[in-house]
């Protein structure tokens, strides 16, 4: 018979495309997934896994069975959640993903609220970039995901899939001290022109947002800087770099070179939690959601803090 954590392993390569990766995921080494699988390949005698450069790929043998693994897997998720559900309390382990920021600002507070108010609930988090969380939650590799939006660039949510908004994450322009805007409260967009923006990279929804919005206004940004990580955009602004639009949840404290202004009108992005369709009623489910956005308000006030009253 085959072993469900084997199949589970080969299953978390077959999504992720990498044994790491895998390891990451399920929360395990990478040396343990290899352990895994080659004990699946014993089992099954067959090569499941083949070297491809530096890294591996899958078998045409390993793709059939993955998928297999996958309905299978939704078999023990679906029974899983009818049993929470008849005891009607938290409990077995939860894998959530969520953005980087939203992983730094929001999630640390209401993992560990579950945690005191569920002990027999093991909430697992995983950094992930919001449009892949969609799929890792209808492939059934997270349970919940954290992810959010634009107005202009909704995320796109398949029919299994179902939603939940927690809140609005406001954005403000960040100048440098020294800037000819850093005495004023608020500024508009057409304001703008001719600065040198710090952004994230192309394909993100902050950078293609602030491309779409901008041009929008007549006059084409000048883009001098990319980075990933917010708290490296603070950095180049505090350097007298150029400016940059970066939303409040986990900006953290800025540096004195920094100065924080609104933009009228204001630029916000939706926190959303998604979660499969057929795990909607377990109670693991609900309760992650009810908290989250039981404490979005808290958590959106202090990251607001730095900013002068509306």
């Amino acid at each position: 018979m085959l072993d469900l954590g084997r199949l589970r392993a080969l299953h978390a390569v077959a999504v992720h495309g990498t044994v790491g990766a895998a390891a990451t995921a399920l929360g395990y080494t990478p040396s343990a997934v290899s352990q895994q699988i080659a004990k699946l390949e014993r089992e099954t005698r067959t090569t499941l896994l083949e070297r491809e450069g530096r890294g591996v790929r899958l078998t045409d043998e390993a793709r059939q069975l993955a998928d297999t693994a996958e309905r299978l897997l939704a078999l023990v998720e679906e029974a899983e959640v009818r049993l929470e559900e008849r005891r009607g309390l938290p409990a077995g382990r939860l894998r959530i993903g969520c953005f980087a920021s939203g992983a730094r600002g929001l999630m640390p507070r209401v993992l560990a609220e579950l945690a005191a108010r569920h002990p027999a609930l093991d909430a697992r988090l995983s950094e992930v970039d919001p449009h892949l969380s969609v799929d890792l939650v209808a492939r059934g590799v997270l349970d919940l995901a954290v992810a959010h939006d634009w107005d202009i660039a909704p995320l796109p949510v398949p029919p299994e899939v179902e939603q939940a908004v927690i809140g609005p994450d406001r954005c403000d322009i960040l100048v440098p001290r020294g800037h000819r805007l850093a005495g004023r409260d608020a500024v508009r967009r057409e304001e703008l022109a001719e600065e040198r923006w710090i952004t994230q990279p192309p394909g993100t929804v902050c950078h293609d947002w602030l491309i779409r919005t901008l041009r929008a206004t007549g006059y084409e940004p000048l883009v001098a800087h990319q980075a990933e990580e917010n708290h490296t955009q603070v950095a180049l602004v505090a350097a007298g770099l150029g400016i940059a639009l970066v939303p409040r949840l986990g900006r953290g404290a800025l540096p004195p070179e920094v100065v924080p202004l609104r933009l009228d009108p204001v630029p916000t992005r939706w926190l959303r939690a998604l979660w499969r369709t057929g795990a909607a009623r377990r109670p693991a489910i609900t309760e992650t959601v009810r908290t989250l956005r039981e404490l979005w308000p808290e958590v959106a006030e202090v990251h607001s803090s730095d900013l002068p009253p509306e």
